[in-house]
């Protein structure tokens, strides 16, 4: 059974002015319940993760800062809202739903949290609404397990994952690929393993062509034996920060080749939905369901 990591704390609201983006944690899983796409028996809710397990990628100074909500004015600017106690419990479930989806994941093939996709937290900052890099305090447990040996990230949101390439930047047995926008946040770009730049406007059938080959390449020079999958939707013509220009179904293709690159090779895959800032929420929330249905499509 395909497992959905999901907490109604994932739906905390922001301060005024961050709340539009929380809407999509409930709207995703009501939608996909509703037309029947999933059950209840489908989603999982998670408990906190445990702080040895942050540690093992976040560096502890940082930790305890953002735990103690003791983050000076200038870091709180950076992660871009001002800390409180429910914003750290949301980040620690979402986290330890990565982890459980991992599980899940390795064996049913592939599964999904509802939020997550934190990949501008470094192993010592908070930025761009990221506390801690779910996949990739996900991706050091798995290693330090030796649950796995070999770690894909694809990442194909908008934004250059630039947290998780830093804090596996030394590190053999994690291969980063990021493909976004080049002239987008972040203006200082880390460097993954495999990093695709691309101009504003783009739209489908190049972003598809592009994504091929080099989807392609990810794969043989990883040889991975696990996946995660970072599903961001302000790749949209919709979106307000994206500056791409695809369309709903050129979303959905994407997602497409990259599943079924997992599929064909049986290498499971964990999904984290990333970022999506469409003016519409109906846009975000079609975007995001359109990644399950394919999954349930695909892997039932």
């Amino acid at each position: 059974m395909i497992k959905i990591a999901w907490h109604p704390i994932y739906a905390h609201p922001l301060p005024e002015g961050h709340r539009f983006p929380m809407l999509k944690y409930e709207l995703i899983p009501g939608q996909l319940l509703h037309e029947g796409t999933i059950e209840n028996q489908n989603i999982f809710s998670p408990d906190p993760v445990e702080e040895a397990i942050i540690l093992l990628t976040h560096q502890k100074p940082y930790w305890e800062q953002l735990k103690n909500l003791t983050l000076t004015a200038k870091e709180q600017r950076r992660i871009g809202f001002p800390l409180n106690a429910q914003l750290i419990e949301r980040e620690l479930r979402i986290t330890q739903g990565t982890i459980d989806g991992a599980k899940f994941a390795i064996t049913n093939g592939i599964a999904f949290n509802v939020a997550g996709g934190t990949h501008h937290s470094g192993s010592n900052w908070g930025e761009g609404f990221c506390l801690l890099n779910d996949q990739a305090i996900t991706a050091n447990y798995l290693l330090n397990n030796k649950i796995v040996s070999r770690i894909l990230i694809i990442d194909l949101d908008v934004h250059q994952g630039n947290g998780t390439a830093e804090i596996f930047n030394k590190e053999p047995n994690v291969y980063t690929f990021s493909m976004h926008g080049d002239k987008n946040f972040p203006f200082r770009k880390e460097e993954s393993d495999l990093d695709i730049p691309l101009d504003d406007g783009i739209t489908d059938d190049e972003y598809l062509s592009v994504l091929a080959m080099n989807l392609k390449n990810a794969f043989d020079q990883s040889k991975p034996d696990f996946v995660f999958y970072l599903a961001g939707v302000d790749v949209l013509s919709t979106d307000k920060l994206g500056k791409l220009a695809l369309s709903k179904t050129g979303c959905k293709e994407r997602d497409k080749m990259v599943l079924e690159a997992c599929k064909l090779r049986n290498i499971p895959v964990q999904v984290s939905m990333g970022g999506g800032y469409s003016t519409d929420i109906k846009d975000i929330v079609d975007a995001h369901c359109n990644t399950f249905r394919l999954a349930f499509d695909m892997f039932s």
